[in-house]
């Protein structure tokens, strides 16, 4: 019985006390917690203490303790700062648009936060990044969007609508919608940066990107004579506005692309009347490539056609 005695005494301390020793009651919450999930005593050693692993990259224990922070004492100084590293933390292990997430949350939650205009332009630089193509590192977040930049650039914009970044990041949001090929949404954000910000160095560009979205909605399968129509006159108003401007090379250029197409066009109509043998309405579409289209190579081939007709025509008087 002694020996059993002694051998309960040896086992219950090896069994127990290191399971007591990691519970404490706590009669503010009347639960049983480990000590290891409790905040410090105040929102600011909490905070030096979650910074100090964030500080050695230690970045699954800095999220960790920043939640804590922010979950114990929400109304703190130090949990806007604490949600702002969150961010960096995020940031610095690639995950993008977490990091954007996180620095949103600043703003929703803390306005009062002395790192509002820094935050912005941490989310412009993300936001660039996914213009740019690049791939997020985290899984398990589903992205609301084709591509975050057409989000973020909406944030940042919304974030500070006269601030510094908004103009080029309103721009830069109607230039990712382009390049997916949702032609009138980004036509819409264009026409923002023009009427919101008609003296920033983004407008002329903006008004040179509307006629471009215009001129792509014609260069669809099916030739798209009205878009194509409204993209010229827009193109031509540019360069009208800004003959100095690099851009209005450009915008000539696709003048010069639009007339061709619009001569083309024209001379597959008149080939149809031709060979539906109306040769009065297929000639007045030849006259009109050479008149108005002198410089398309569809000039030549309009007059050769013309010629041919009236050969057609002739014998056609002669059969009769």
């Amino acid at each position: 019985m002694k020996r059993i005695i002694l051998a309960l005494l040896i086992i219950f301390p090896l069994s127990f006390q290191p399971a007591y020793s990691y519970w404490i009651w706590t009669p503010k919450s009347g639960k049983w917690v480990n000590p290891k999930n409790l905040p410090k005593d105040n929102p600011k050693e909490q905070f030096v203490y979650a910074k100090s692993f964030y500080d050695n990259k230690k970045y699954d224990e800095a999220v960790r303790e920043f939640r804590k922070l922010i979950k114990a004492y929400p109304k703190s100084a130090e949990a806007a700062e604490g949600q702002y590293y969150l961010g960096l933390t995020e940031e610095e292990q690639g995950k993008l648009y977490e990091a954007y997430q996180a620095y949103q949350m600043v703003i929703d939650k803390y306005p009062f936060s002395e790192r509002i205009q820094e935050i912005i332009e941490r989310e412009y630089k993300i936001a660039e990044k996914f213009m740019a193509g690049e791939k997020r590192k985290a899984l398990g977040v589903t992205l609301p969007v084709e591509n975050p930049a057409i989000e973020i650039f909406g944030k940042v914009v919304e974030n500070s609508t006269y601030g510094p970044l908004a103009p080029q990041a309103q721009y830069k949001l109607g230039l990712v919608l382009k390049g997916l090929q949702r032609y009138y949404e980004a036509e819409e954000e264009f026409n923002k940066v023009v009427s919101r910000y008609p003296d920033s160095e983004w407008a002329a560009a903006a008004e040179f990107q509307i006629a471009s979205s215009r001129a792509s909605l014609s260069k669809g399968p099916a030739y798209d004579q009205g878009a194509a129509q409204e993209a010229k006159e827009k193109f031509e108003e540019f360069v009208k506005e800004h003959p100095d401007a690099v851009l209005s090379l450009d915008a000539e250029k696709n003048i010069s692309s639009i007339r061709e197409k619009e001569a083309e066009a024209s001379f597959n109509i008149a080939q149809f009347y031709e060979k539906q043998r109306v040769f009065g309405s297929a000639r007045i579409y030849y006259n009109d490539i050479i008149n108005n289209y002198a410089e398309s190579p569809w000039a030549a081939q309009a007059a050769a056609r013309l010629r041919a007709m009236e050969i057609t025509e002739h014998k056609d008087e002669k059969n009769k």
